[in-house]
């Protein structure tokens, strides 16, 4: 009896368990049936959402990133959840719609993070004026196949809705209290996920969510729709700041300056350029790896390296560039300033107090000019080169352009250097010291006009005896017809027209008493693909090397990064074999030229981020916008949470931990600067007096 009672007990449970799932199954798939669109629209938001980070960051782990598919899976279904308060005759509209919108952001996010490596913000819509000057470089540079994949998701909502049309699902009826329900019941899901997510989230994770520096960060973990939620509001809040936030900026900013004392100390090069005329030239997208580098015996940059040899020549010299390319570069060597958190400094913030070096130099009785052949108002050039202490900027409208003589986006350096002599002549009989800028402007992607680059090809030729005993050369296309190929062609020209430009200025004697400086402004932004190329090609099968070859050069996104040098160089015609004729090879970035310079022209500014390097020689750090850090000892990727060691010295965990927060002091510090004017001595006296 007792036995018969165990049976019919299991089989009772067995049934109910049995009953249940039937009764689950049914429900999920009832659920499913009655929220096609809005399950639909879920799964392709995340799925664009995740292919994003599979096409942008490539590591495991932000492939498999769940933070990120939980944290978008929040926000589409909060977004979704508003969908169900729409009659279901208009319900396709509003989903369609929000997919379309959905997929914006993934696409321009795509786009935008080949070309700067970081996600795009609503800062930058203000540059959206620009994108006539450079369209050719954004499709031809920046467009990608991948681009398109993400249009999948409204592709999907259609077929969707057309399939849904055809069995009359739109003819159903639903109460106003019945799409009330759905909509809290989804509302509460979310806010059950956003607990579960909110619980999983380290100091690390909320730090760099509200600071922001750490874009690639912050779409790992948050993923790319929270992201941009908070882009929106980080772009608004320095507007909200500059209004109240003035006084703990400020005295966060003097707190800073007595913390870090002077930092300044005479040495051997103190003054001894002082009274000398300027000359500094800004090399679009120039690195440091030309430096030394040929093609069948032909040298890619045969003037830049006869500098390099003849100068004071800075080889571990980093650009400090973010989303404002050329123009953070020029404010960063102007001022030792990092570019804003949001928009550039250029455009959104061109009415703040800068302390530029032409202001410097015009103390000391300089006149001080720029010259570049493009328009005045690109950047907002004019407005910022007249704050930075430019007496003069001459620009396209000052030069003689023609359909003959342009090469990219605007006159080609030869002629712009040619037309610019007559002008220096001019400047330098009517003032007895001047400080130029030059800014180039053909070596500029999409580096695609290479009809009108002369001359340089970039294969390997090879001599061999062919089968009938006679010499035959063999022509291996190597890097022919990429981009690094093309650009490596670009930046030959380019260089061809820095030594005709050099070959100018000594025969007008314009190189009499006169200082040449010249940096790279950025890295060329190039695909990693064509360095492996370049450094990995097998001349017997025209490919790369296999992997486990011995003569495979890893080339990773270590290398990628610390590859991005800029050439900085100072020299005279009469340097070489001086003591000042040496390569300095201590990590140096853009924000150390005031200091160094102005150490050796004998102009100083208490308001820099930066370091004299022959003050801080060995002990330097560079700070990137991105929150990553170099020195002499280590790279640290502040994304990845990692770092490539670059020497043998050891490292401390403590060491790591004092230059991250140091890196954070600065480009806050930095930020606020610009964003609360805090270089203006009069509003500052006026705040503080009320």
């Amino acid at each position: 009896m007792k036995l018969l009672k165990n049976v019919i007990n299991k089989w009772k449970n067995s049934l109910v368990k049995q009953i249940k799932r039937i009764k689950t199954e049914h429900l999920v798939k009832e659920y499913f049936k009655n929220n096609v669109l809005f399950i639909s629209f879920l799964l392709t938001s995340v799925f664009n959402s995740t292919m994003l980070r599979f096409f942008c960051m490539h590591s495991i782990e932000n492939y498999l990133s769940w933070k990120a598919v939980l944290a978008d899976t929040i926000v589409v279904m909060i977004i979704g959840a508003f969908g169900y308060l729409i009659k279901p005759k208009n319900r396709f509209v509003y989903y369609f719609c929000a997919s379309v919108f959905l997929t914006a952001i993934c696409t321009i996010n795509s786009a935008y993070y080949t070309f700067y490596t970081s996600f795009a913000s609503i800062s930058m819509l203000s540059l959206t004026q620009y994108i006539g000057d450079v369209g050719d470089a954004v499709v031809e540079n920046v467009l990608q196949l991948k681009d398109l994949f993400y249009v999948i998701g409204p592709i999907i909502m259609i077929l969707v809705h057309i399939k849904l049309k055809k069995k009359n699902y739109y003819k159903k009826v639903e109460v106003k209290a019945d799409r009330r329900k759905k909509t809290l019941t989804t509302l509460t899901a979310s806010g059950v996920l956003l607990a579960i997510f909110l619980l999983t989230l380290t100091s690390l994770d909320v730090s760099r969510f509200f600071k922001q520096w750490n874009k690639e960060y912050v779409v790992m973990r948050f993923g790319i729709y929270v992201y941009q939620v908070n882009d929106l509001i980080t772009s608004v809040q320095p507007k909200i700041n500059s209004m109240f936030g003035f006084d703990k900026a400020n005295k966060e900013f003097h707190d800073y300056l007595a913390q870090k004392g002077d930092t300044t100390a005479p040495n051997e090069y103190t003054n001894i350029f002082e009274g000398k005329n300027v000359i500094v030239i800004h090399g679009e997208s120039m690195m440091t790896n030309l430096i030394g580098l040929e093609f069948n015996g032909q040298e890619v940059t045969p003037n830049l390296n006869k500098l390099s040899k003849e100068g004071m020549y800075f080889s571990n010299f980093y650009s400090q560039v973010s989303v404002g390319t050329s123009s953070d570069s020029e404010l960063t060597f102007n001022t030792s300033l990092l570019p804003t958190k949001s928009g550039t400094a250029f455009v959104s913030y061109s009415d703040r107090t800068y302390i530029g070096i032409p202001t410097l130099l015009k103390e000391k009785g300089y006149y001080t000019f720029s010259m570049h052949a493009n328009n005045a108002d690109f950047w907002n050039r004019r407005a910022m080169h007249n704050n930075l202490g430019y007496d003069k900027f001459y620009s396209k409208s000052d030069y003689e352009v023609t359909k003959e003589n342009i090469i990219g986006l605007g006159l080609s350096d030869k002629e712009f250097f040619r037309q610019s002599i007559d002008k220096m002549k001019q400047i330098n009989e009517e003032h007895e010291k001047w400080y130029g800028l030059l800014i180039m402007l053909s070596n500029h992607t999409p580096f695609s006009e290479v009809e009108k680059y002369g001359e340089f090809p970039v294969d390997i030729k090879e001599t061999i005896i062919n089968e009938e005993g006679v010499e035959e050369e063999i022509i291996h296309p190597y890097m022919e017809e990429t981009k690094l190929g093309n650009y490596f062609k670009s930046v030959h020209y380019a260089d061809e027209a820095l030594g005709e430009f050099i070959q100018q200025l000594e025969e007008n004697g314009l190189l009499e008493n006169t200082v040449f400086v010249l940096y790279g402004d950025h890295d060329a932004r190039l695909p990693r693909k064509d360095y492996n190329l370049l450094y990995n090609y097998d001349l017997e099968t025209d490919e790369m090397y296999d992997k486990e070859d011995p003569r495979y050069k890893e080339y990773d996104s270590y290398q990628y990064e610390l590859g991005r040098k800029v050439p900085f160089i100072i020299w005279t015609k009469d340097m070489a074999g001086s003591k000042l004729n040496f390569e300095n090879t201590n990590v140096m970035g853009m924000y150390d030229v005031v200091p160094t310079l102005g150490n050796m022209f004998g102009f100083s500014n208490s308001y820099i981020l930066g370091h004299d390097i022959y003050y801080i020689k060995d002990s330097n750090i560079v700070v990137f916008p991105n929150g990553n850090w170099v020195t002499n000892k280590l790279y640290y990727n502040s994304q990845k949470v990692a770092y490539l060691p670059l020497s043998e010295e050891p490292i401390t965990e403590e060491e790591i931990s004092k230059n991250t927060e140091y890196t954070n002091k600065i480009l806050e510090i930095s930020n606020d600067i610009i964003v609360f004017d805090l270089l203006n001595k009069e509003k500052n006296q006026e705040m503080e007096g009320d």
